[in-house]
């Protein structure tokens, strides 16, 4: 199970998002995990990940220490180096990377086939591009879950937009009423896209939040596409 299986939208919404997870099971393969998490991590870097992160250290995109009403605002599009959150790495937890293009999620699963790490890796994306990536990789996908969307009464969910960011951080972090204030924003050209993104990115921790995607949405958005 994995807190990105019931990001909202299309299919079509989803080809340039792809969430790789690695994790290990206590007490069977956890012992000797971290330095293995690091080189996981470091695997991805000639990849160009566009997000990634330690679940217990946060991500490249981190909210500020000191928290003021304007901080966040002022801000740009700024991410840490990729090196600190790999060096932060101390504990058993889970480690993911976020792509934007199919060939990078291929080209970083060959190697983690290659490298052989003994930890649970998960593929998030959708089914049939997560199985093409497998496949190209060489690998055999071991099992599948799916996500059977929203049921009940929906009279009172918000927008598919708001929906489509918000579900982009799987804890909640990214509130609905954060994703639409963004949208205002953007639809005013008081933020750009990027910046909008990037806001919302600080505060998913697991760091599984895709810029790329966000900055395509929240375009969408401003054009009423």
């Amino acid at each position: 199970m994995t807190n990105t299986l019931h990001r909202f939208g299309a299919p079509e919404s989803h080809r340039d998002d792809f969430v790789v997870f690695a994790m290990a099971a206590k007490e069977v393969n956890d012992a000797d995990a971290v330095p293995k998490f690091q080189q996981f991590l470091r695997l991805a870097l000639p990849h160009r990940p566009i997000n990634m992160a330690h679940a217990q250290n946060r991500g490249i995109y981190r909210a500020a220490e000191q928290l003021t009403p304007l901080v966040h605002w002022t801000r740009g599009d700024e991410r840490l180096d990729p090196e600190r959150i790999i060096r932060e790495v101390e504990s058993c937890s889970t480690v993911a990377v976020v792509f934007d293009t199919r060939e990078a999620t291929i080209a970083f699963l060959a190697d983690l086939r290659e490298a052989d790490l003994g930890l649970s890796i998960n593929v998030s994306a959708l089914v049939e591009e997560g199985h093409a990536c497998c496949k190209a990789a060489g690998l055999t996908r071991h099992s599948v879950e799916y996500s059977l969307g929203i049921h009940g009464d929906q009279s009172r969910l918000p927008d598919r937009h708001t929906l489509e960011l918000s579900t982009m951080c799987g804890h909640g972090m990214v509130s609905h009423n954060f994703a639409r204030k963004m949208i205002d924003l953007v639809r005013e050209n008081r933020r750009t896209p990027e910046q909008a993104a990037a806001s919302m990115a600080r505060f998913c921790a697991c760091g599984v939040f895709n810029p790329t995607r966000a900055r395509r949405i929240l375009e969408q958005a401003r054009k009423g596409e």
